[in-house]
């Protein structure tokens, strides 16, 4: 039976021991990741770039805003820093983004069960496209995720001028109750004359949009 006398203490060799101080660079020991696309980057603004384009940073902000008359529903807002509205339209993967995000506000405010309820999604006319500008494109995927119809180019204005524009009606949806919406919102005044072309034709409305776009 050990009775400890053969036991060595550690401590004192230990004490003797003199570890070497070793002089290691900066190393690099993250692990190899794909890069995965980080849709609220805000591009560098170069030197020479003095604009003063809106800008919005995507931070949550559910409001009801009256303006022109017209209560709308937004779920963003304009901000000081963040991605110029040129940058955000411009980007794919945003039109997916916009329709996952204000489609649970709709559902929640209207109903799960609008396939049933005689609703229709519409958007504001285009004014420089001819072919599928940001707003109809978020739109179709607003009406595929809430399972009712979308009706493209239900609208048209040749007028230039935002105050106070006229609309020419294209196409009358038969449904009695209509999602507006817009992917941003400045003045209201498009929403304005949305609202007075259809309430002739006895149409209910409901405004939505993605930036409120205004501080």
């Amino acid at each position: 039976m050990d009775n400890g006398a053969d036991l060595i203490d550690l401590n004192e060799i230990l004490t003797d021991i003199v570890v070497p101080k070793i002089e290691v660079g900066s190393v690099s020991v993250s692990e190899s990741k794909p890069s995965q696309k980080d849709i609220f980057a805000e591009e560098k603004r170069k030197a020479w770039d003095k604009s003063v384009e809106a800008r919005c940073d995507f931070t949550y902000r559910l409001r009801l805003t009256r303006r022109s008359n017209v209560n709308f529903v937004s779920i963003w807002q304009k901000s000081l820093y963040g991605r110029t509205l040129t940058e955000i339209k411009a980007d794919d993967d945003m039109v997916q983004f916009f329709a996952d995000s204000i489609v649970p506000v709709i559902k929640e405010m209207l109903g799960y069960n609008l396939p049933y309820g005689d609703w229709a999604v519409v958007t504001t006319p285009k004014r420089r496209h001819l072919t599928k500008n940001f707003a109809t494109r978020i739109s179709e995927v607003i009406a595929q995720q809430l399972g009712i119809p979308f009706y493209e180019d239900v609208a048209s204005c040749r007028s230039k001028q935002r105050m106070n524009a006229v609309f020419t009606l294209n196409v009358l949806p038969k449904e009695a109750n209509l999602i507006v919406f817009d992917d941003f919102v400045t003045t209201g005044q498009t929403l304005a004359s949305m609202r007075r072309l259809l309430e002739e034709h006895g149409k209910n409305l409901v405004f939505f949009t993605g930036i409120n776009n205004k501080l």
